[in-house]
């Protein structure tokens, strides 16, 4: 389940990017760190990134740098925002859960006047997972299950959730800082979610 990875010089070439924007992007932490992954190759060592990552990083900070500062995109990168809280119906006007699925959160995690970032986040995933019929109803109470019982893991900017099911038995799981997972033969991984992309995707409808 390992990512391919893309050179620093096919990256340059394919977005028409200068090394030293690459590298700004990175001191502004628009770019993660741990995306510049450092290989030997017969020339010597050389960068490489998650391909697919980091090629629609640099389509997204395109097409946004002229409209947002670097320092307002390094936060709606960032995966977590602490001070942010939301009423039940500006979630709804946002888009960011329709009423059922906000109904289904409700009964699940209690009545509340104001929404922080977790639960934004946690209503996010659920509804994305709920609309498109990946997963069901009590797969959707497991989802918020892990992420009440494990929110600063859970958190982290590379955190991955997935999804399995085996026999008709379903699994919710995640992996940290690009682990790998070996599952079982004859098991079905049915979707999975990066925190870091929802989080992005979740805050630009805040904007």
């Amino acid at each position: 389940m390992s990512e391919e990875l893309i050179s620093k010089k096919d990256v340059l070439d394919l977005t028409g990017i200068s090394y030293g924007q690459l590298y700004r992007w990175k001191r502004k932490n628009l770019i993660p760190e741990d995306w510049f992954v450092r290989k030997s190759t017969y020339t010597g060592q050389e960068t490489f990134f998650p391909k697919e990552k980091i090629l629609e990083r640099i389509e997204k900070i395109q097409k946004m740098k002229d409209t947002l500062s670097l320092d307002e995109l390094a936060d709606m990168f960032s995966p977590s925002t602490a001070n942010l809280r939301m009423k039940r119906a500006d979630i709804m006007a946002k888009g960011i859960a329709s009423e059922p699925v906000l109904n289904i959160f409700l009964e699940h995690q209690g009545e509340m006047n104001e929404f922080d970032f977790h639960h934004l986040i946690s209503l996010f995933f659920l509804s994305a997972l709920l609309e498109s019929g990946d997963i069901h109803l009590e797969e959707g109470k497991m989802l918020l299950q892990l992420l009440n019982d494990h929110q600063k893991i859970v958190h982290q900017h590379n955190t991955v959730i997935y999804f399995i099911r085996k026999l008709g038995i379903s699994s919710c799981l995640f992996s940290v800082k690009g682990e790998e997972l070996y599952f079982e033969k004859g098991t079905k991984v049915v979707t999975t979610l990066s925190v870091g992309q929802s989080a992005e995707e979740l805050k630009s409808k805040l904007m």
